[in-house]
């Protein structure tokens, strides 16, 4: 090859490098892929539909050999979850499910965080198990010399906390304390992140009477909680700074937060509407860029939830309603993943 191919070349590979690089790396917004449907396109065209969008973050719920397939060599970040009903078994030992879900697809897959369990309850069977089986998962990647490429958490939801408002006051309730603090020193220990699942729609439907609608979507103009020297617009950003108050007071002052679903429905409910749920998405997009009030310029690493409407999911009507797609790969809103 001469002189001038190689130089040709060489530029051509470090625009793909940087191209790549910033997809993924300096995109704050990812897109979860939620499969509880029947009539879902094939997972290659799903991991295209990713591409063609620019969405270089995807969440799957499980280990799905299918997803992982497709994914190769795609230069997609991803978490991949543990299911619920596999802690058990990777309490007692994680090196099968790590082999053949992790160590059999990198490089070629980029893992970024392992979801160890998604919104297990206090009292549910399964938290017993959700740490010692983060903690196997760990040793593993150890192992394998992956656990500063690869990030072991858990998803929680907001039933955990206790104390929300003002958001300064956020702690984890009596009853989930005994469960997620020793995870959160897990995390703190392991230089990993926790992620949360925020739904301001829910907080809305949950009190109307004193959250405003234009509060939960990004659209209140002026400043509806006042906390010390902290002024909060909108929900989402007082819901991110609770729980880095409560994670700090359970024993976490560096752990981040990533939240790994975030969404609104667009019919099925009070206020689940395409209009308010392009509203959200769109100012969701907008705002993660400029990190909450306590953490300014810290942007929000940020899953939106779902790529698509799940026909099989409930029990309320707006479950099935999330999708940023429909089944026939058609975009339900006027939105850009930038």
């Amino acid at each position: 090859m001469g002189t001038v191919s190689l130089v040709a070349a060489a530029v051509r590979d470090i625009l793909v490098i940087i191209t790549s690089h910033g997809i993924t790396s300096a995109q704050s917004i990812g897109v979860c892929y939620g499969q509880v449907a029947n009539n879902l396109p094939p997972e290659s065209e799903v991991i295209n539909l990713y591409h063609s969008n620019g969405i270089g973050k995807i969440r799957i719920y499980n280990s799905n050999h299918s997803v992982l397939d497709a994914l190769r060599l795609s230069n997609r970040e991803l978490i991949v979850g543990v299911a619920n009903e596999d802690l058990q078994s990777i309490a007692n030992c994680a090196t099968d499910w790590v082999q053949r879900n992790i160590l059999s697809y990198v490089p070629d897959v980029k893992f970024k965080y392992i979801a160890v369990g998604n919104e297990i309850k206090p009292r549910d069977a399964e938290s017993a198990y959700v740490l010692p089986a983060m903690q196997n998962i760990y040793n593993e990647l150890v192992a394998a010399n992956l656990q500063t490429q690869i990030k072991v958490s858990t998803a929680i939801d907001l039933s955990l906390l206790g104390s929300s408002y003002p958001p300064s006051s956020g702690s984890f309730s009596a009853t989930a304390a005994p469960y997620i603090s020793p995870i959160i020193g897990f995390l703190a220990n392991t230089n990993a992140p926790l992620l949360a699942n925020v739904y301001t729609y829910f907080g809305y439907l949950a009190d109307p009477a004193n959250i405003k609608l234009s509060y939960a979507l990004f659209t209140e103009p002026g400043v509806v909680v006042r906390d010390g020297q902290f002024g909060y617009q909108n929900l989402f950003g007082a819901i991110v700074d609770t729980l880095y108050y409560a994670v700090e007071k359970a024993g976490g002052p560096n752990v981040e937060i990533v939240v790994s679903e975030s969404g609104w429905p667009s019919e099925g409910g009070e206020a689940a509407t395409v209009d308010n749920a392009t509203t959200y998405l769109r100012n969701l997009i907008g705002n993660v860029k400029g990190g909450t009030p306590r953490k300014p310029g810290k942007a929000i690493e940020t899953y939106l939830f779902a790529m698509f409407d799940e026909n099989q999911k409930g029990p309320a009507e707006t479950e099935r309603h999330f999708g940023l797609f429909s089944p026939d790969q058609v975009l339900k809103y006027q939105i850009s993943f930038d």
